[in-house]
């Protein structure tokens, strides 16, 4: 059978093309196919109009091996995804009788009778193999069409992702003839992307055109530079033995500005790092209103080393909470080194922590002077022991872009401070 080397995603439901609902399983089936040396070259979002699921699976029937739809398979008039693709293939649909009994037992299971609406998820294209779905009433279909397959999963990602692993990876992992995508991912904090990218282009670009070829990818965030690097093939121990030089290469180029070198987020590396010093962290917030506290109580685990944290948005909560001086605030302003630097030995002092993380900023859009322009944010650690870091930054952007900066660069203050 013909090698699988592409597929395109097509995610299925008028409510994904508002703004209150977002597409999280093509990022899902993306990861998992290129794990297995699948490329992903389109992806769609479409609404529940029939015409427009038929042009759309038709189109991605003539681009690629492998067609994957979610959503669309509920009981409702506008679950069409079942009726769209069976269209476009020219298959008809029978009731599938044994379907509708596991159907009936789920309900009765949850002592409720089946509504007749639910048949019509027992309805089967000729020819598919259905794909059980443990945690949910709609069964996923696979259909062969000669060299190509099409999968139907439900919508709802609890029910995908684990239908995904036990129905479908393994078929087509077999259709690639042992091709892997192998990846690496270097995060670096503090450096522009153009900085980044001067330092890290003559070292991955020798690696291009190599026995086994490198590819890399370079992503910007707030606060933050990613460097994905990859390599296809079937080859994996010489994948991964080229990755791992290159990444070595990098590391050593980019210094103590990478923080994680497998993929951990900032949170987790500062989390484990304290957790590895025996280190708790309370943290005093202005500018950034809880956002730190949020990031690192996200790890499983982080009360061994999280206290707590005060939000001091007001002078008068960082005179009385945290102990920072009048006559500080007077003289230098809640937004400065001074200030957040007491308000950082204030919590943590208070909350007995071993180091204490203060920020302190103006977010925007109003606020700001000549002297502190908005994007303007102090930031300070005070611990383990008797040191104390100051910095203070500005940056461009809006309040949110401020906000989301700000986070990272308090947090690398802590991972530098504890390491």
């Amino acid at each position: 059978m013909r090698q699988i080397t592409t597929a395109n995603i097509i995610a299925i439901g008028t409510e994904l093309l508002t703004p209150y609902r977002t597409d999280t399983n093509s990022l899902y089936l993306t990861a998992r196919l290129n794990e297995i040396g699948i490329d992903v070259t389109s992806k769609s979002i479409v609404g529940d109009d029939v015409r427009d699921l038929e042009r759309a699976v038709a189109a991605a029937l003539d681009h690629a091996d492998v067609v994957i739809t979610s959503g669309g398979l509920g009981p409702t008039a506008d679950d069409l995804t079942r009726e769209a693709v069976s269209s476009v293939l020219g298959l008809t649909m029978t009731e599938d009788p044994a379907l509708v009994e596991q159907l009936r037992e789920r309900f009765a299971r949850r002592k409720a009778v089946m509504p007749e609406i639910n048949r019509r998820q027992a309805m089967v294209p000729r020819g598919a193999t259905v794909l059980p779905n443990p945690r949910g009433s709609a069964p996923g279909l696979l259909i062969a069409r000669g060299e190509q397959i099409i999968v139907l999963f439900p919508g709802p990602p609890r029910e995908l992702e684990p239908m995904f692993v036990a129905s479908v990876v393994d078929a087509l992992s077999a259709r690639t003839e042992g091709r892997r995508l192998r990846r690496r991912v270097i995060k670096i904090a503090g450096q522009p992307e153009s900085k980044v990218d001067q330092v890290a282009a003559p070292i991955y670009s020798a690696f291009v055109d190599g026995v086994v070829p490198v590819a890399t990818t370079i992503l910007a965030s707030p606060g933050q530079v990613e460097l994905h690097v990859s390599a296809r093939g079937v080859d994996i121990p010489a994948m991964d033995a080229q990755l791992d030089d290159v990444v070595g290469r990098l590391t050593a180029a980019l210094g103590d500005s990478v923080f994680s070198t497998d993929g951990r987020a900032m949170e987790v590396v500062v989390g484990e790092a304290l957790r590895a010093r025996g280190l708790t962290i309370a943290l005093a917030e202005s500018c950034t209103g809880g956002l730190i506290a949020a990031r690192l109580t996200e790890v499983p685990g982080s009360s061994a080393y999280v206290l707590g944290g005060v939000v001091s948005y007001a002078n008068a909560v960082k005179h009385e909470q945290l102990g920072v001086a009048a006559t500080t605030l007077q003289t230098y302003g809640a937004v400065s080194e001074q200030a957040a630097a007491e308000m950082a030995t204030g919590v943590r002092e208070r909350l007995r922590a071993d180091v204490g993380l203060a920020v302190t900023g103006i977010a925007g859009p109003d606020g700001g002077s000549d002297e502190k322009p908005v994007g303007t944010v102090c930031f300070a650690v005070a611990g383990p022991g008797d040191a104390l870091v100051t910095d203070r930054r500005v940056v461009p952007g809006d309040r949110q872009l401020i906000r989301a900066w700000s986070v990272m660069v308090a947090l690398d203050l802590v991972r530098r401070a504890v390491r």
